[in-house]
């Protein structure tokens, strides 16, 4: 009887955590979603949920560095394997991320370097087309 006592909350705290984790994928989902939607609000608020998740699956598990993950015994199996899932599913997120940055920085820098191989069109400050064109000068000839 003293053996069920001490092995109930193991049992409860990976029972949680295998919880934590549903959560956590779903966040991951709707990050995904708010992200392509380009909802920042939204995304922000969903980044303080997910970090709240992972700070409680960090006290459950006890893994703060990815190595203590290896010190958890054969029951966490699935939690690892699905972590390794919500690992992908941030990855994932993280290239939308950079990608929609790279995007923005291309736009704003057509707009606001005047490149001279560039023939993009844009407005000058009287709200005119400017058409920036590669000019060869006297010194180029």
């Amino acid at each position: 009887m003293l053996a069920e006592q001490v092995l109930a909350p193991d049992d409860i705290r990976h029972t949680e955590a295998l919880s934590l984790v549903d959560e956590l994928e779903s966040l991951l989902e709707a990050e995904f979603d708010a992200l392509k939607a380009q909802d920042l609000d939204r995304f922000e608020v969903l980044l303080e949920q997910k970090n709240q998740v992972l700070e409680r699956l960090s006290q459950l598990s006890g893994v703060r560095q990815p190595e203590d993950a290896d010190r958890l015994g054969v029951e966490w199996d699935t939690f690892k394997s699905r972590m390794v899932t919500c690992r992908d599913m941030h990855r994932r997120n993280e290239i939308l991320i950079v990608r929609k940055l790279d995007a923005i920085r291309g736009t704003l820098q057509s707009l606001v370097l005047e490149d001279p191989a560039s023939s993009v069109e844009v407005y000058d400050r009287l709200g005119k087309i400017n058409r920036m064109r590669r000019r060869r000068g006297y010194s180029d000839a």
